[in-house]
């Protein structure tokens, strides 16, 4: 026994004496001696912590401890198992004997690094490295916590066992109870006779969801949780069993089941389907769907999908073996790929069996055109530097699938024609700067290509329409802009050559021709425009607002191109960056002529502070000097002066978006087309949007999409242990005032109850104007047990169709956290 030199006073208050004793323990695989360290006074122990136990298994000399009383603390770090950490012990009472053994009794607690054992009762022995903690024991590791009578654990290892615990993990908040649970290591554990569930326990009845297993496997390293024997009841009803269900104990992927999807469709009746999700790498996951359908039969649905460093991509495929109502097997596959390397190349493929399927299953079909699939295969490289400037050579394979019913003919309104197939597409491009004077330089563009058009089966031929044909192009340009301080000058000069020869094959009563034709047309512009700024105040932000006026003049001849094809022009959409282009159509082989003026001029208003733009306004209009007689609407454009496009958007106010775009014709006195949306979003899951577009002669729809709490709890309601839960309300709605009807709408209700989350949404999709689908789609999520995070149905359906939308478990700041189970 090692005695101090030290005074006692200094140690005490005057009058009264202290006691220190040190005892000599080895430590198990090291030869380092520690200390045991008894403090307190000579008459009694204080009451808190009145002694204390360190083993110091460090590669320094054991000090004493400067006070007996550990501070709590919440900020301790996980350490490493290799490394060597103290063991420090603190109690009302503790006894050892020399190299032996220690035993602690009253308010125990022991202290590993980030592992805490709090008992009644606590016995460690040196050369095991062992801990028996007996009444009231609680181990708390990496935040999670597990509580019962008795346990034994080696420390070091983390291997024991634990007698009638309850056990919870801080990242599921989720737990349950257990006969008893053997500690394999840090990672891993084995539970006998384990429930599990997130929800809290009130002491009125079993918790709303519950699982329970014979046995439970825990791996927190790879955050898996699998139930052997598993039952899973719902507010005591029994609703699945499995010989083995895997869950996750954290937010990360992981393989297991997802919540169920029940859907009611007018076409396929009732539609079950319990998705399975593969975590197969990190970089690698699958997703399988089993499906029932009362009325088709038994289907699957697969999702795929991969990352590498180089390439990535997504496969999904769609089975329905024998569909009962139409007689035939039918399916639908989507294939995006994209990767880089010696070559960039990219693939869309997307292919359904039967022309009908977009119809019987029209959110199966992933594409903004349903009855126009596409499959798109492209492949770029960079070429060397020529000419000072960047090339690249391409090509590209697509083809379309038109889906159009048996009965219809090409002259039919709803016939779907589709464009060209490009078999194949071959092409060069590049441009850059050839010389520079100043703030002056000389700047070129230049791209050809070689493409052979075919029509798709099946998409009806006409006398004004090839059925295949061959273009060689050429367009190109060259630019000398001026660049001054806030002002720009360009001066342009372009050409669009083009040469074709194009079959007339395959014409009713087998008249064909062939012909062939080029022409070259050129374009001179002028870009010009400045850019002035001040700083400005609304309602107390300061702000810096622009000033950018800007005018174009484009000088086109007139070519006639009424003789020659056209594979894949379309007339531009009248908007705010069309207005300012120097051609009226998109594609090569329509040139529109111009002798035409656009002047506009756009202010913003800035953030001083973060540069993110606060408010727009626009107005840009087209002066024509004389009429332009090739125009995409076929007739004469003999107005003087075009539409007057209005441009407006603000974000002023931090919880109104306000975006509108109006086409308004100055010599009628009529709003052409126009598209005004407003967006309130008060706070998170708080929004509601209102879009109003109309296009003269054609459409006119007002659109209404909302997610907005119908019932929320109020504080004291959302006390973890209380009852009940949040009511929230979503939706859009598309109603067309042209046809006085709905048309595509979704609407539903999402309930919260803190452990679990059911939705009900009601769809309605039109597939003509005396057509539509309707379903009811069901679903239940199990927070803690089954974390959906693909974005499945439903809520890719809301995501996709409610502007805003977001899902009630992302930065639900308000949530009370539930407490572990006492």
């Amino acid at each position: 026994m090692d005695s101090t030199n030290r005074p006692a006073s200094q140690d005490a208050p005057t009058g009264r004496a202290a006691a220190r004793v040190f005892l000599k323990l080895p430590i198990v695989h090291t030869s380092v001696p520690v200390r045991i360290v008894v403090e307190g006074s000579r008459q009694r122990l204080r009451p808190v912590a009145a002694a204390v136990l360190v083993l110091v298994s460090a590669g320094a000399a054991a000090q004493s401890l400067p006070g007996a009383e550990l501070t709590p603390s919440r900020a301790l770090k996980p350490p490493s198992r290799d490394t060597k950490v103290p063991v420090i012990l603190q109690a009302d009472e503790i006894r050892g004997r020399p190299e032996l053994d220690a035993e602690a009794i009253g308010n125990v607690e022991l202290r590993r690094g980030s592992t805490i054992i709090r008992a009644d009762r606590l016995t460690y022995e040196a050369a095991s490295d062992l801990a028996k903690a007996h009444g009231n024991v609680r181990i708390t590791e990496q935040g999670n916590l597990f509580s019962g009578p008795e346990a034994q654990l080696q420390l070091e290892r983390f291997e024991g066992y634990f007698l009638q615990p309850d056990y919870f993990f801080e990242l599921t908040q989720a737990g349950g109870h257990a006969q008893r649970i053997d500690f394999i290591d840090e990672n891993r554990m084995q539970a006998q006779g384990a429930t599990y569930t997130s929800c809290p326990r009130d002491g009125s009845g079993d918790p709303a969801w519950l699982l329970s297993a014979d046995r439970i496997k825990l791996d927190l390293e790879t955050n898996t949780g699998v139930a052997e024997g598993a039952r899973l009841r719902f507010y005591g009803v029994p609703i699945l069993g499995a010989p083995a269900m895997s869950f996750p104990l954290s937010d990360a992927r992981k393989s297991g089941l997802l919540p169920p999807l029940m859907t009611l469709d007018s076409k396929s009746g009732l539609v079950l389907g319990v998705p399975y999700y593969w975590n197969i790498a990190p970089n690698r996951d699958a997703t399988f769907t089993p499906t029932i359908m009362t009325r088709r039969g038994l289907g699957l649905d697969t999702e795929f999908r991969y990352l590498e460093p180089s390439y990535g991509g997504r496969i999904d495929l769609n089975l329905l073996p024998n569909d009962r109502v139409a007689g035939r097997s039918r399916h639908a596959l989507l294939f995006q790929h994209e990767g880089t390397g010696w070559v960039n190349y990219r693939a869309n493929v997307l292919r359904v069996s039967d022309d009908a399927y977009w119809r019987d299953f029209p959110r199966a079909v992933p594409s903004i055109t349903p009855r126009l699939l596409p499959l798109d295969l492209q492949a770029d490289r960079a070429l060397p530097s020529w000419g000072g400037g960047e090339w690249s050579a391409y090509s590209r394979v697509q083809r379309w699938q038109p889906l159009n019913d048996a009965n219809l003919a090409p002259s039919d309104p709803n016939f779907v024609t589709p464009p060209y197939d490009r078999a194949p597409q071959l092409g060069l491009r590049g441009g850059g700067r050839v010389a520079r004077w100043g703030r002056t330089s000389l700047d070129y563009s230049l791209e050809t290509e070689v493409n052979r058009f075919v029509l798709s089966d099946g998409s009806g031929t006409s006398v004004s329409r090839p059925t295949d044909g061959m273009r060689i192009h050429a367009v190109g340009s060259v630019a000398l802009p001026i660049d001054v301080r806030g002002a720009w000058l360009k001066p342009k000069l372009a050409f669009n050559a083009a040469s074709y020869h194009y079959d007339f094959d395959d014409l009713p009563g087998g008249n064909g021709r062939s012909g062939s034709a080029s022409r070259v047309i050129p374009t001179f512009s002028v870009d010009a425009g400045m850019a002035f700024e001040r700083n400005t105040t609304w309602f107390g932000r300061p702000l810096r607002q622009t000033l950018e006026p800007r005018v174009l003049y484009v000088r086109t001849p007139f070519r006639d191109q009424s003789q020659l094809p056209n594979f894949d022009a379309a007339g531009k959409d009248f908007n705010d960056i069309s207005i300012f282009s120097e051609n009226s159509f998109s594609g090569i082989d329509r040139v529109s002529d111009a002798n035409l003026l656009t002047a506009g001029v756009m202010s913003r208003w800035l953030d001083a502070d973060t540069g993110a733009e606060a408010m727009r306004l626009g107005v840009a209009q087209r002066v024509l000097f004389s009429p332009q007689k090739l125009t995409p609407e076929g007739t004469p454009l003999t107005q003087h002066l075009s539409d007057l496009l209005l441009l407006a958007s603000s974000k002023i106010w931090p919880r109104w978006t306000l975006d509108a775009s109006v086409q308004y014709n100055p010599e009628t006195h009529n709003t052409e087309r126009s598209l005004i949306g407003v967006r309130y979003s008060p706070g998170p899951f708080r929004t509601v949007n209102v879009n109003y577009r109309m296009t003269r002669g054609s459409t006119e729809q007002v659109e209404v999409g909302w997610q907005w709490p119908i019932y929320r709890r109020t504080r004291e309601q959302a006390r973890p242990n209380a009852c009940g839960g949040d009511w929230y309300g979503v939706g859009r709605v598309n109603y067309s005032l042209r046809d006085k009807r709905l048309t595509d709408s979704i609407a539903g209700i999402e309930y919260d109850a803190g452990c679990w989350i059911g939705r009900v949404v009601v769809e309605r999709l039109s597939t003509g104007h005396q057509d539509a689908t309707s379903r009811l789609v069901v679903q239940l999520e199990f927070v803690g047990l089954s974390r959906l995070n693909l974005g499945a149905n439903p809520l890719r359906l809301l995501r996709d169709n409610i502007p805003g939308y977001r899902l009630l478990r992302e930065d639900r700041n308000e949530r009370p956290s539930p407490v572990p189970y006492e």
